[in-house]
């Protein structure tokens, strides 16, 4: 089991869904950061217990050559769409998607499946096939 697997692991077990890990370097600093969701919705006690669960797991496997900063945190309001299931955790959202074209889809995502997304635009609607996504987000009009 790697060492996505096994934190994907420790977070399900306290009732909330692993979304993405990511790092970065900020101020000299390596963060290694992961994002958490529920239908709940997270909140800074859930962050502070997924921390302290998978920090052990961080100490066995270390990432980043062994110096960082561990992060626990929703992806928020605006996120990235990376996988076929965030897009289809996604549906009836605001999507902002750009395609290998470079043309830019912005509207409510209707549908999304194993295969493509339909997303409702100003123009009607438009059926992207994942092969075809360069980048995705959500947006929040606000």
């Amino acid at each position: 089991m790697n060492l996505e697997e096994s934190i994907k692991l420790a977070v399900e077990s306290l009732g909330v869904e692993l979304y993405d890990i990511t790092t970065a370097r900020e101020h000299d600093d390596n963060i290694y950061r992961v994002s958490i969701t529920s239908k709940d919705g997270v909140n800074l006690d859930k962050c502070a217990e997924v921390s302290r669960m998978i920090s052990p797991i961080l100490d066995l496997d270390e990432p980043l050559g062994g110096k960082y900063k561990l992060e626990v945190s929703s992806p928020g309001i605006e996120r990235r769409l990376k996988t076929k299931h965030h897009f289809i955790s996604s549906v009836g959202e605001n999507v902002k998607v750009k395609d290998i074209a470079t043309d830019v889809f912005k509207g409510k995502l209707l549908s999304a499946d194993n295969n493509k997304i339909t997303i409702e635009t100003e123009f009607g609607k438009e059926e992207l096939e994942y092969g075809s996504i360069l980048s995705a987000s959500t947006y929040f009009k606000w």
